[in-house]
């Protein structure tokens, strides 16, 4: 998935790197293993060592996940004594060369990665790629961020049906840009919705969320795919309308954007965004680690600044992260199937 998303570095500030944590090589399990959200196995004060913790953001800084990375490390001290963290961006080829620094990183704690499991299915589909989804040591998810398509302020289209009107009236009538690109969240939300409406628009991929907001102010495009926190800030400021959230319920900080499901498409569709380490973790390991991501997740300190940053929150860890995991990827699957899309 391509590099995620250049206007955030504009609209909200970068938390702080926290002060890091260590914990040492332990017996390996089989890679299969999930943590479960129980206690964590060993104290801190059984984690000696001077190595932090690396957390590998497939993607440049400032885009959403590097945002959630840095807020969670800023947090995660407090419940891990004695941690310490440090961020590595490793960009490339739209999140693979990170993911794969990711799996083949030795699992012994030092590695985790902040990342958004929708590249783990769809890339494969369209390139070889060094890992399997199911394979990962998933340890918390912490934003899923819907999808969404926006207009201009002043736009005559005011809903997802006459976005479907308009289109009907010739093939590729409406063009509609993608924030991320092909294959991407972004893509994936109007390939569905071409599926539910019968329609089909005249799609125009972009490298980030910036330049497809560039293009739909200044007109070149009649829609623009991005998700809800992406857009929150131009939509209070009275620049652009969101015509439906690809949400299973209308989000609390966006009250008056209905869903895609209410008006009549059923299509959900967004970016969950989490941590996983390498296949392998410790199970000791694995379960310290889910342990203090869940106390951080219920921290108010870290609720009340995840709020100020607009992250749609949702937290699944473990098995439960897993999961949620291989279902996105059998959905991503079967919609690659009906619609095939490729980078090459």
């Amino acid at each position: 998935m391509p590099s995620r998303r250049g206007l955030l570095a504009c609209l909200l500030p970068l938390p702080a790197l926290a002060s890091p944590a260590l914990i040492q090589p332990a017996k390996a399990q089989p890679a299969t293993a999930q943590p479960d959200a129980g206690q964590a196995g060993q104290g801190a004060s059984g984690w000696p060592g001077a190595r932090p913790i690396e957390i590998i953001v497939p993607y440049p800084p400032a885009g959403g996940i590097d945002i959630m990375a840095r807020l969670a490390v800023k947090h995660l001290p407090n419940h891990l004594p004695g941690a310490r963290f440090i961020v590595t961006n490793r960009a490339g080829a739209g999140g693979q060369t990170g993911n794969e620094a990711i799996f083949a990183a030795r699992p012994d704690g030092h590695t985790l990665g902040a990342i958004a499991t929708l590249s783990f299915s769809s890339i494969p589909l369209e390139r070889p790629a060094r890992w399997k989804v199911e394979e990962f040591t998933y340890l918390a998810q912490i934003v899923e961020d819907p999808g969404a398509f926006w207009v201009r302020a002043d736009s005559p289209l005011r809903s997802l049906a006459d976005l479907r009107d308009a289109a009907r009236r010739a093939r590729e009538a409406v063009s509609v840009g993608s924030a991320a690109g092909i294959g991407s969240d972004d893509h994936q939300l109007l390939l569905a919705f071409e599926e539910a409406a019968g329609v089909r628009a005249l799609h125009a991929p972009y490298n980030g969320t910036a330049p497809v907001i560039r293009d739909l102010l200044g007109g070149q495009l009649d829609v623009a795919s991005y998700n809800l926190s992406e857009g929150i800030a131009l939509l209070r400021e009275g620049r652009t309308r969101c015509l439906g959230a690809a949400a299973p319920e209308r989000w609390s900080a966006m009250p008056e954007v209905p869903t895609f499901r209410e008006q009549g498409f059923a299509v959900v569709s967004g970016s969950a965004r989490g941590f996983v380490a390498p296949p392998g973790l410790p199970e000791e390991i694995a379960s310290a680690l889910v342990a203090a991501f869940r106390a951080t997740l219920a921290d108010p300190a870290f609720l009340e600044e995840a709020a100020r940053l607009n992250l749609p929150m949702r937290l699944l860890t473990g098995a439960e992260y897993r999961a949620n995991a291989l279902r996105e990827a059998e959905t991503v699957r079967e919609l690659f199937r009906r619609r095939p899309w490729s980078n090459g």
